[in-house]
């Protein structure tokens, strides 16, 4: 691209600013809009993280990604505890080949245990879990149904599994189980696929790739840019099946997962209602991807029949972070991915036939994200009123994007926006100190940390800390927390669906670890109930085909629901 031509372009944008921010421009103060509370407690709760990313003037492309978190109870005291993944060292230049190993402890992955008193203590050298490689993304899932939560964490040049001994500590189970993968591998999720009751493990891969000195021109004198994505080819994601006894079998081929692709985000729920559960994948600059579940075993790519593939105008679109929830609450998941500036959020709503409408521009999500750029993200209700909000990290890949279009920035704020049924609003401004201040954004992972009700985040950033951030909401609503245990499903119960209905009408949620970017979501389903203190109705689909129907069920309260052995 000429100069010139990004002189004409930067031009035009900057000719439509009074327009987007006149679309920006937060909503008149209404009484029902409640903004949020998040404060940052990272020190507090005693947690000194610090991703490494290991820049260079090579500008590889790994240095722009940074890297995940979990939230899980790893030793089931009812508190949830945090999984960092972290960097390695890279060389400037680094030979071609070159696998980045972590050498020393400023590189480990690590592992923080919740105490009693809200604390958080680091036992990453007594769990084993200081990690290898250039680390990326975790998931998070009871893969063998002991009843102790696994952890999955992959990087580039190598994945690994760790199996919970259930005594504190982890074994590296790699090797045998046949999951190490290959390549650059980047978000995964744990689903049953085949619904036998044993969860299996998509791996998604980002694009092929290697450490060749590949110069990328320069955004201005002196300043070398990181390469786009459409420099480098494809890759299919892994599959790996679970057979009961510790080892998995790749088969992304044989059930038709293969499509090449660029994988950042994945997320799952059945957005067809044919009770089967289907897979969305978050690709960079090129279409993304909706795997329908045919009942066979197989899968079917139907992105563009769908009308996921692209945005609003037939684009594709830097496809990062990913969430698969119903947020207008008529029962049908959808489908949120964030992008780069200048491209808009994308918010697929669920028509029911299916297929999705680009909700982006009639919901608000296009005038508040232009000129943001987004990674992890999450559907969570923050302050209990019964409808789902967006909270997102944010911050651009480019280090130098401002030096040629002034009005985007590196850093960012994280961005709050409230569902008021009617559409999203932008109470950013208002809802914590935290959202004044600019991060590299990168990974998120939400949970209720302090069992409080009031859904909290961990927020990882590029090549910088990690921050804890707690829900102080003021708010009178209820909520319940239903915390499921499968028997015959996986243990998890993932992949089950909750319809929970209040006077209000009736919320639906998938349970899932995965989505975000990078990282793995409580596995407990959090609802708010608004100014209800019982939820009258509560129907759960389990993986399993049991539907177990419960009512009058007192809220502001976590309760544990184990899977019937057959309906009731």
């Amino acid at each position: 691209m000429s100069l010139s031509f990004r002189a004409q372009v930067l031009f035009m944008l900057l000719a439509t600013l009074p327009a987007v921010a006149q679309q920006s421009k937060p909503a008149p103060a209404q009484p029902d809009i409640v903004p949020g509370n998040f404060v940052d407690i990272t020190a507090k709760a005693g947690v000194h993280f610090q991703g490494r990313a290991s820049h260079t003037t090579k500008k590889y492309l790994p240095e722009t990604m940074g890297s995940g978190v979990a939230v899980f109870d790893y030793d089931n005291d009812g508190l949830l505890d945090i999984y960092f993944v972290n960097g390695a060292p890279i060389a400037d230049p680094t030979p071609k080949g070159t696998i980045p190993q972590k050498t020393g402890p400023e590189y480990w992955n690590r592992l923080y245990h919740q105490k009693k008193d809200g604390t958080f203590e680091d036992v990453t050298e007594k769990a084993g879990l200081q990690g290898v490689g250039y680390g990326m993304g975790v998931a998070v899932s009871d893969y063998d149904n002991d009843g102790y939560e696994d952890l999955y964490v992959t990087a580039y040049g190598g994945d690994r599994l760790y199996h919970n001994n259930g005594n504190g500590t982890f074994t590296d189970v790699t090797t045998q189980s046949g999951t190490g993968g290959s390549g650059w591998s980047t978000s995964a999720a744990w689903v049953d696929l085949d619904n036998d009751g044993l969860l299996d493990l998509v791996v998604l891969r980002y694009v092929q790739w290697d450490f060749e000195d590949i110069y990328c021109g320069e955004h201005q004198p002196g300043h070398r840019a990181y390469c786009h994505p459409d420099v480098f080819q494809p890759i299919s994601a892994l599959v790996y099946h679970n057979d009961g006894k510790g080892r998995f079998t790749e088969e992304a081929a044989k059930i038709g997962m293969d499509k090449p692709g660029k994988g950042l985000g994945i997320a799952l729920a059945d957005f067809d209602r044919d009770g089967k559960i289907d897979i969305v994948v978050a690709n960079d600059s090129m279409l993304e991807f909706l795997y329908r579940n045919k009942g066979n075993g197989t899968f079917e790519e139907v992105g563009l029949n769908a009308e996921v593939a692209v945005d609003g105008d037939g684009r594709t679109y830097a496809g990062m972070g990913i969430d698969f929830q119903d947020y207008n609450n008529d029962g049908l998941p959808d489908l949120v991915i964030t992008d780069l500036a200048n491209q808009k959020y994308a918010l697929y709503k669920n028509n029911g036939d299916s297929s999705f409408t680009y909700d982006t521009y009639m919901s608000g999500i296009g005038g508040m994200t232009l000129l943001h750029s987004g990674w992890g993200i999450h559907f969570l209700d923050y302050d209990n009123d019964g409808l789902k909000d967006l909270l997102i990290t944010q911050g651009h890949d480019l280090d130098t994007i401002q030096l040629n279009f002034p009005q985007l920035r590196y850093k960012e704020p994280m961005l709050l926006a409230r569902n008021t049924g009617k559409g999203f609003v932008d109470v950013s401004s208002k809802s914590g100190a935290v959202f004044q201040q600019a991060w590299v954004g990168r990974g998120m992972a939400v949970g209720d940390l302090d069992n409080d009700g009031r859904i909290d985040a961990v927020v990882t950033t590029n090549d910088g800390p990690a921050y804890i951030l707690r829900n102080e909401t003021p708010t009178a609503n209820h909520w319940l927390t239903l915390s499921l245990v499968g028997h015959r499903s996986n243990r998890d119960a993932i992949g089950a669906e909750i319809h929970l209905t209040t006077s209000a009408g009736t919320q639906l949620l998938t349970v899932s670890t995965a989505g975000s970017y990078l990282s793995s979501n409580d596995k407990r389903a959090h609802f708010g109930l608004g100014k209800e203190a019982v939820a009258s109705k509560i129907e759960i689909h389990w993986p399993s085909g049991v539907v177990q129907t419960l009512t009058n069920v007192k809220g502001d309260r976590i309760m544990q629901v184990d899977e019937p052995a057959a309906s009731h």
